[in-house]
């Protein structure tokens, strides 16, 4: 749950410590809108990824699933700037599958904080084994990060990708390029 309060006062701070006169027009409601802002992007704080991976249902076929370019957008812990991208991920279920929206949504849950991608990539593939219980889970992220594209190094359009593969995924190379071939 986002403080609004110590948010406003943070930002009121900010403002000030960078040398803007917090009371002109333009800036009066900043930190107001800057806390409503929070709960919105900081939302998965106290969002649980159970509720959304907990429903599922019984199959006969235990194919590959898979749900790609699930964009997302997150903010980095380093340095509180956002980084956004696609997600793609599969799974081979072991007699049950889920909702595809709720694989979405949990990239949203793990996304809606501050975050590295590395972490957040593992969360949501760990995610899937722990409630799906499958036989394997692949995900894929590829994402840009401001802090790469603002500030510092200064290179627009790079981009990371990083790959989380657990169980079948991990020991089966034929399995794990043929994900990687269907979500290029």
């Amino acid at each position: 749950m986002v403080d609004k309060e110590k948010v406003k006062e943070a930002i009121k701070l900010l403002l000030e410590g960078i040398g803007e006169e917090t009371t002109r027009e333009g800036l009066r409601e900043t930190p107001e809108r800057i806390a409503r802002m929070c709960e919105e992007i900081y939302g998965g704080m106290s969002d649980d990824a159970n509720i959304h991976l907990s429903k599922t249902f019984q199959v006969e076929n235990n194919e590959m699933v898979i749900e790609k370019d699930i964009t997302f957008y997150s903010m980095c812990e380093h340095h509180l700037m956002p980084f956004y991208g696609k997600a793609s991920m599969a799974y081979i279920p072991d007699g049950r599958v889920v909702g595809l929206s709720k694989l979405a949504r949990t990239v949203e849950v793990f996304a809606k904080r501050p975050q590295i991608q590395e972490k957040l990539t593992a969360q949501i593939a760990d995610a899937l084994m722990y409630h799906l219980m499958p036989k394997g889970a692949i995900v894929l992220i590829e994402a840009e990060h401001l802090c790469m594209t603002m500030r510092g190094i200064k290179k627009p359009g790079s981009k990371t990708i990083t790959i989380v593969a657990r169980g079948e995924f991990e020991t089966n190379l034929e399995l794990k390029n043929e994900f990687l071939q269907l979500v290029k």
